[in-house]
């Protein structure tokens, strides 16, 4: 079994074929973790964690989306497996400092709730490493940082906290990732395909069907036997999301 633990086929570039994906990724013992960006596409994930066996949601206000809704998540979670995709990203509001702010507050608002409600966190990160970090130390939460793009120096940190990290197709082509990997222990990575976006084969629509993908290109990196990668990160995903 492999499992994607970020995509989101909730989305409209998978309107017209959704449900043979996910058959199709079910056929091949991959399991799909769905995520969350705002209340609506939350609602939907849990709608299809509950239509299939092998399918699980997690819900969040992605950062993007802060401020153009309020935080009230409170009671989709008890379906959901995690919280998240949460975090923050300043690309599109760098001279919004009342903005950033916002994203903070409700950031944390994910963090207290993930702390009580005993829930993994996935993390955007969006390059704002140091700032994440400083917010994350003050909660007692597990977490992954999703599409990790950080330098092993800041890995490494997340590391001591016990997080995991998480990796997508760009490593396939992407060359920037491989110290991180390597040094990373095994038992300590997730793999993701954030589909529709972030292919393994650029200009494609991404799918969880190219998660294999993903696992060769970790085992290729760290030296190790697809088999085993396969079944470590496996074993993570079940572990940090409390999978049966």
């Amino acid at each position: 079994m492999l499992i994607d633990t970020h995509c989101h086929l909730n989305f409209k570039d998978f309107d017209k074929d959704r449900n043979k994906i996910i058959g199709l990724c079910l056929d091949n013992n991959i399991n799909i973790i769905n995520i969350g960006v705002d209340y609506e596409s939350s609602k939907q994930v849990i709608e299809l964690a509950e239509k299939y066996k092998g399918v699980y949601a997690c819900v969040a206000i992605h950062p993007h989306n802060v401020g153009k809704e309020k935080f009230n998540l409170k009671e989709l979670t008890k379906k959901a497996i995690g919280i998240g995709e949460t975090g923050l990203d300043y690309a599109f509001c760098e001279n919004n400092k009342k903005l950033q702010e916002l994203q903070k507050k409700v950031f944390k608002q994910h963090l207290e709730l993930a702390q009580e409600l005993n829930k993994p966190v996935i993390i955007h990160s969006r390059r704002l490493f140091p700032e994440i970090l400083e917010i994350v130390k003050e909660y007692n939460i597990k977490a992954v940082l999703h599409c990790y793009m950080g330098r092993w120096s800041y890995a490494q940190e997340y590391l001591k906290l016990g997080y995991y990290l998480s990796f997508t197709g760009l490593i396939c082509y992407a060359r920037d990732y491989d110290k991180v990997i390597k040094n990373c222990p095994l038992d300590r990575i997730l793999v993701e395909t954030d589909a529709p976006y972030l292919s393994p084969i650029k200009g494609e629509r991404n799918t969880p069907l190219n998660i294999k993908a993903i696992v060769e290109k970790i085992a290729e990196i760290k030296g190790e036997s697809f088999e085993k990668t396969a079944k470590q990160t496996t074993e993570n995903a079940k572990k940090l999301f409390n999978l049966v």
